[in-house]
């Protein structure tokens, strides 16, 4: 199966090109079966490698599982940067990455299946430094744009926002609001912030 051309990376080295392949086909596994489904043969199968080949780029699964959801997530958090690079009002600017954030969600429900499927293993495995990586990667984001807003201190609003975005996420995939009730909520939370 070729890799999309969306998927595409470049490497440095022939060892860095084969472990991007990998990575980038655990991401299209991870996309289509979820954590339970991204197994060595599924990556295989889903690159140009075989299954020795991966064993040998990595140290297990769970490592290759760690980096695809950290490609996942370095992908979304371009796109709202992309999104926020078209506002210059820093008030429009975070309401539309906050926006963007759950419509992301909403466009790919696999996405927050997948993000808590891997906080979930990683927990059960007693590694959570990929996961809490990942976490201060959208804080920091978050805390970026809230600067730009505010004076005050914006690490703790960041912390504050991106719960409050992870509970509205699970909440849309089991009882949606729709739009003006979400518009609201959106106002609400933003409110809340200093």
């Amino acid at each position: 199966m070729a890799i999309p051309r969306e998927y595409e990376v470049v490497a440095s080295s022939a060892a860095e090109l084969k472990r991007k392949q990998i990575v980038e086909a655990a991401r299209i596994v991870l996309a289509r079966d979820g954590v339970a489904g991204c197994t060595a043969r599924a990556v295989a199968d889903a690159s140009p490698l075989t299954k020795s080949a991966i064993h040998y780029y990595f140290r297990d699964i769970d490592e290759i599982v760690d980096a695809a959801v950290a490609a996942h997530l370095d992908a979304m958090l371009d796109g709202l940067r992309a999104v926020a690079a078209r506002h210059d009002d820093p008030e429009e600017r975070l309401r539309a990455v906050v926006r963007a954030y759950l419509d992301t969600f909403v466009d790919r429900p696999y996405a927050a299946f997948l993000w808590f499927e891997h906080w979930i293993a990683a927990g059960r495995r007693g590694e959570r430094a990929a996961v809490e990586k990942m976490l201060v990667a959208v804080e920091s984001l978050f805390e970026e744009l809230l600067g730009a807003r505010s004076p005050s201190p914006a690490a703790e609003d960041a912390r504050t926002l991106v719960s409050w975005l992870l509970g509205t996420v699970v909440q849309q995939h089991v009882r949606p609001l729709d739009e003006a009730e979400l518009e609201s909520e959106i106002d609400r939370a933003l409110r809340r912030l200093r």
